[in-house]
């Protein structure tokens, strides 16, 4: 079983918090709110993004890479992670 399968709940619930908080973005907006208390909003999503990539990240390594025994297995799980943190750093 896949770790996005086992960790499925708690990885949906820091989805929707995120949502919850890009709709306070919006809301700030309509409202005209102060740049400041709009950037500090953009803020925190930046920092639950991160970690919920981290905690992916994380949970591929140990899965994928660091779990099998088997060398094809661990090198695909490796590239996997190579790509995905080459897109995250663009």
């Amino acid at each position: 079983m896949s770790h996005t399968i086992r960790n499925q709940a708690k990885l949906i619930a820091r989805v929707r918090r995120l949502k919850g908080q890009m709709e306070a973005i919006e809301r700030a907006l309509e409202a005209q709110q102060p740049c400041g208390d709009i950037l500090n909003l953009v803020a925190s999503v930046r920092g639950a993004v991160q970690g919920l990539t981290a905690e992916l990240i994380g949970d591929h390594l140990r899965e994928h890479v660091a779990g099998p025994s088997v060398g094809a297995e661990r090198e695909r799980g490796a590239e996997e992670l190579i790509e995905v943190v080459r897109r995250y750093l663009k």
